[in-house]
């Protein structure tokens, strides 16, 4: 053998020396605890996720074979939500692991860590080929726990199959005076269970629908909210002394401010004008040259003040994803944002509605539940208690009474009241709510909130109705480039008037006028409302 043969077998000799060491002394522990692995395997126990229930204890949401079945399809689409599979958008959960299954939308994300509870996990033993032979240290997991929404789910049921019917995109919204929500639907909507079901071909189809099915209309979509916002301009006048519920202004048909014109819409329709009127006649018959003045006399400025003190141009705060804040504009804002200054004109718009100003339905309903209300506002509330999944065991309650008072007189509000009454009566412009009644013989009937009717052959209640319509021009161009003479119609009421128990608001996009579109709407929610009360 030559000295080059042997130099190279020397050191192939002590390469192999030297990873042998390696292996044994110092990898050695490490090979073990891999061996060990191959032989015990930690694997997942999933928790039970909560289960949902309406105000009623009706079940909206269960399991099923490890999927999440939404029993009542559509209805509470926008509020509940869906889950699927989670992404890196996902991480912000604590303990959600990719892949695995989340909520996406609505409640089911907002309230994961409640709903989700803590997985639990067990150590297996397996054979060479894979046989169990036996456990170690298993740790049960804790179910998730359950909530109970404040949504009434006879009136969400309605509610959707009003919007279905009626053709229209659009939302409606039902509150209680305590911030609670009883209904909350947006149309278009989606069926959840593809989501939970996987069914590719059906989510692909709403992901791609120009309709945006997915989308919250009542949270996050912003339209003018024309007359309705009448009632701020009211406030605004009465609580700056600008004017008093006697202030009386003379409806001559059209305003005329140099080269241009405000009319109102009784003129404008039909030719006619309301003479002499004060505010609660004003609210009664949505006069829009008295509030085109009340505008000019109160001014921007307390108008901005009371519109944002109400709730406009912020987020209610309702735990839902994907709400819009809204736009009240000013002098400030034009300026800043469209380089242009502020002109009366600006004013009388924004008096009664208009311009630039931008709400969302969820915004309407919150300003009339504080007029209502007497002047508080209440933080909402979609979910009204958490357990622990033994009935009647109540562990926890997520309603928190932080009601506070917004400074309205009392005088203010029986003026703004008595106009929103006065509407929803004879010679108002929310005719479809007048003598409104209903036929349930378990309802307190005091003579006042809700009264014995005898004109009938069955017996009848009539409750009294507060309420304030609104048609609001969209500005939008159609695909011929002309504008869009279609209006948003817009309906909110509160009944008894007296003492309030529900807050209703209605808004169909390009739909026509609030009072001929959205108030029948209106007026079957009230009236479902009040037939099934115990």
């Amino acid at each position: 053998m030559s000295n080059i043969s042997r130099i190279l077998v020397i050191a192939v000799t002590l390469v192999l020396i030297v990873r042998l060491a390696q292996l044994q002394l110092f990898q050695g522990r490490s090979f073990i605890q891999r061996s060990a692995q191959n032989r015990f395997r930690i694997e997942n126990i999933p928790a039970v996720r909560g289960l949902i229930y309406d105000r009623n204890g009706d079940l909206l949401v269960d399991n099923q074979n490890g999927s999440r079945r939404y029993l009542k399809g559509p209805d509470f689409a926008h509020i509940i939500g869906y889950m699927a599979t989670a992404d890196v958008d996902d991480m912000e959960f604590f303990g959600v692991e990719m892949g695995s299954w989340v909520g996406k939308m609505g409640l089911e994300k907002e309230e994961n860590q409640i709903l989700s509870g803590i997985n639990g996990g067990v150590v297996r033993e397996y054979s060479a080929n894979g046989t169990p032979l036996r456990e170690f240290s298993q740790k049960n997991p804790i179910s998730g726990r359950n909530i109970q929404l404040t949504l009434d789910g006879r009136l969400q049921h309605k509610a959707r199959q009003l919007l279905l019917e009626s053709g229209f995109s659009g939302t409606i919204v039902v509150s209680s005076l305590e911030g609670e929500i009883l209904s909350l639907v947006s149309y278009p909507d989606f069926d959840p269970n593809i989501f939970s079901q996987n069914q590719q071909p059906e989510i692909v189809k709403v992901l791609q629908d120009l309709q945006k099915p997915l989308f919250n209309r009542a949270i996050g979509g912003l339209y003018p909210p024309a007359s309705t916002f009448k009632l701020i301009t009211s406030i605004a006048g009465l609580e700056s002394k600008s004017i008093t519920s006697q202030t009386e202004i003379e409806d001559t048909g059209i305003l005329r401010v140099g080269e241009f014109s405000y009319s109102n819409w009784y003129y404008t329709g039909y030719g006619r004008t309301d003479g002499w009127v004060n505010l609660a006649k004003a609210l009664q018959r949505s006069n829009d040259i008295y509030f085109y003045k009340v505008g000019e006399m109160t001014g921007i400025d307390n108008i901005d003040i009371w519109a944002k003190k109400m709730g406009l141009g912020t987020k209610t705060g309702i735990s839902l994803e994907g709400e819009s804040e809204g736009l009240v504009p000013n002098p400030v804002w034009k300026k800043e944002t469209l380089g242009e200054d502020w002109y009366l004109g600006d004013t009388y718009i924004t008096a009664i509605g208009q311009g630039n100003l931008l709400v969302t339905p969820i915004q309407v309903n919150f300003v009339t539940t504080e007029i209502a209300d007497g002047g508080k506002r209440c933080p909402l509330n979609l979910v009204r208690l958490v357990s622990d999944g033994i009935p009647n065991n109540i562990v926890d309650k997520d309603i928190s009474k932080r009601c506070y008072d917004l400074g309205i007189s009392a005088k203010t509000l029986e003026t703004i009241i008595q106009g929103m009454q006065l509407a929803c009566d004879s010679g108002g412009t929310g005719w479809p709510l007048f003598q409104f009644k209903v036929i349930n013989d378990k309802l307190p009937i005091d003579g006042l909130n809700f009264i014995d009717d005898a004109s009938g052959s069955a017996k009848a209640v009539k409750i009294p109705v507060a309420c304030k319509t609104g048609t609001a021009e969209t500005g939008s161009f159609d695909q011929h480039g002309e504008l869009n003479d279609k209006t948003h119609a817009w309906f909110t009421a509160f009944a008894p008037v007296s003492k309030p128990e529900i807050v209703v608001t209605v808004l169909l996009e390009s739909a026509g006028q609030g009072s001929d579109i959205a108030g029948p709407l209106a007026r079957e929610i009230l009236k479902t409302y009040f037939e099934n009360k115990e």
